[in-house]
């Protein structure tokens, strides 16, 4: 495709696998999914790993408030910005015991913007995370 943009935040966690943090299509901005991990670091944030790195204990309020602030720096390095998100979709690993903290947290950075959502409750992720979000948002006119 030729108006395909395919663009990475110097600021995000590094990618796990072959792909972007985000591609652009026209005004619309796909991103990858992106999860609590932190740029240039092996220890994810609320999570406590045991020797073989299985998940010992979690805080899905630190790792919320983490993916929140990756897709933040991800959407300013595509020229968007949180206002810009038109569809959120959530992954979590403990429906159960997780959606209403996440709920809660989710409902202060999004009290402003709402975008549509979705919210999942799946098995795992690839990385030893509670959380993953996948984002579509829109880059105005002005900001291409």
């Amino acid at each position: 495709m030729s108006n395909d943009i395919r663009l990475n935040s110097d600021k995000a966690p590094e990618p796990v696998g072959l792909y972007p943090h985000a591609r652009q299509v026209g005004n619309l901005l796909f991103l990858s999914g992106v999860g609590p991990r932190e740029r240039g670091k092996k220890e994810i944030p609320g999570v406590t790993l045991d020797a073989d790195g299985n998940i010992e204990s979690y805080d899905i309020e630190t790792q919320c408030h983490s993916v929140f602030n990756n897709v933040k720096m991800i959407l300013e390095a595509c020229g968007s910005d949180w206002c810009n998100l038109i569809d959120v979709t959530v992954f979590l690993t403990n429906m159960k015991d997780d959606f209403p903290k996440y709920n809660k947290i989710y409902a202060e950075y999004f009290k402003d913007n709402q975008p549509a959502r979705t919210t999942l409750g799946i098995h795992s992720l690839p990385t030893p995370i509670a959380i993953e979000l996948k984002c579509i948002a829109i880059i105005e006119d002005s900001k291409q």
